[in-house]
């Protein structure tokens, strides 16, 4: 089977597409639509860069939002005739779009052929506290997501609250590909009581995220605990917030980041990986990240908000606490009455999950999914 993926986004650093990529190309041919070079070997990649878009092409998109227009021909002054060309010319069996912007792309050049939606996201509600998105654009996503899902052949999405609520609102229950990365083949690091509890968080650094509501534990923690802090940049005021607020504390260390690949290896000597989010958003809400999974295949104990999709999986696996809510204080109160013992059972709990929470647990779901719909394609 030949499958088109598409995706607006740099295919080696997105660490999902990447995945799907190199997980489709073991057993099919690929072709990989995209802003950069997923670096697959045996994969064919059609470069996509987004063009910057004229004053005129702003005012088609803004119009094409509120007439409520799916045509995805506007897509000529985001890509250029020449890739949309070379897409239209494709022999592939099956697409795969990742999110909604490339659908109805996708279902275009596709021309009755199957295509399968990787929703990333919950698009109707996506980034809730921009009104240019509450008042326009969430609205458009909500209107194309009840008119095109219907006119997939499958839907994937990254956790059961999104899949929940896409079934509620167009009648399509997603299958759940988590963003698990690949196992890792690491043991516990185990230690003693006494010995200093050591926690971590990584990720990007957005005011959204109220980073500093993390930090906050320190003050409710006894000296046993040190937590050391991966930032991504983002917002470099913000950044520069959050190392004055770390010089006030010895114990809290604000590190430069960590090559994506190079995560698992270098947090797997901490004891406990901390993330603390408030539902600020839909998402938020049903955040279920990529460094949650990063946590348990480095053999770590977990500690996290009330967010309902993590706080299932600490609880199915029992691989550490949940606090009662997401304040700081409520996740001190949970964190303060570990020691080393309870850390190594939550540790111990992790090495056990590790590989069912893994991409390879996602692999065979994927692969299952693609090769359905294009038989099903093929039957009279």
């Amino acid at each position: 089977m030949h499958i088109a993926i598409l995706s607006f986004t740099d295919l080696a650093r997105d660490q999902r597409v990447n995945r799907q990529i190199r997980f489709l190309a073991e057993r099919h041919r690929v072709t990989a639509i995209g802003g950069a070079s997923p670096n697959v070997p045996g994969v064919d990649f059609v470069p996509a860069s987004i063009l910057p878009r004229s004053v005129v092409g702003r005012a088609v998109t803004v119009a094409q939002m509120l007439l409520k227009l799916e045509d995805s021909r506007p897509m000529v002054d985001r890509f250029g005739r020449e890739v949309l060309a070379r897409l239209e010319a494709l022999d592939a069996d099956l697409f795969v779009a990742n999110d909604l912007e490339p659908l109805p792309l996708a279902l275009s050049v596709a021309k009755g052929r199957p295509v399968v939606l990787d929703a990333h996201e919950y698009y109707p509600r996506r980034y809730e506290d921009r009104l240019s998105w509450r008042y326009l654009r969430n609205p458009y996503n909500a209107w194309l997501c009840q008119r095109l899902f219907p006119r997939t052949d499958a839907v994937m999405t990254v956790c059961q609250g999104l899949a929940e609520q896409y079934d509620c609102d167009t009648g399509i229950r997603p299958l759940v590909i988590t963003n698990a990365p690949e196992h890792a083949d690491l043991c516990p690091v185990y230690r003693k009581n006494g010995e200093p509890i050591r926690m971590v968080y990584h990720g990007l650094a957005s005011t959204s995220r109220r980073i500093e509501e993390t930090m906050a534990l320190m003050a409710y923690l006894d000296g046993r605990f040190s937590l050391d802090m991966y930032l991504v940049p983002g917002d470099e005021a913000y950044i520069s917030r959050l190392r004055r607020l770390a010089e006030k504390d010895t114990r809290i260390t604000v590190c430069e980041p960590m090559p994506a690949d190079e995560i698992i290896s270098r947090t797997h000597g901490y004891d406990i990986g901390v993330f603390l989010l408030p539902p600020t958003s839909f998402s938020y809400l049903h955040a279920l990240p990529n460094k949650f999974f990063e946590f348990v295949q480095a053999r770590l104990a977990v500690a996290v908000g009330p967010s309902p999709e993590m706080a299932s999986l600490v609880h199915q696996f029992d691989l550490g606490v949940v606090a009662s809510d997401y304040s700081a204080q409520r996740l001190a109160s949970a964190l303060v009455r570990l020691d080393h013992d309870a850390i190594n059972a939550y540790k111990a709990h992790a090495d056990a999950a590790a590989r069912t929470l893994s991409a390879e647990a996602n692999k065979t779901a994927l692969l299952e999914l693609v090769e359905q719909v294009f038989q099903q394609e093929r039957q009279p």
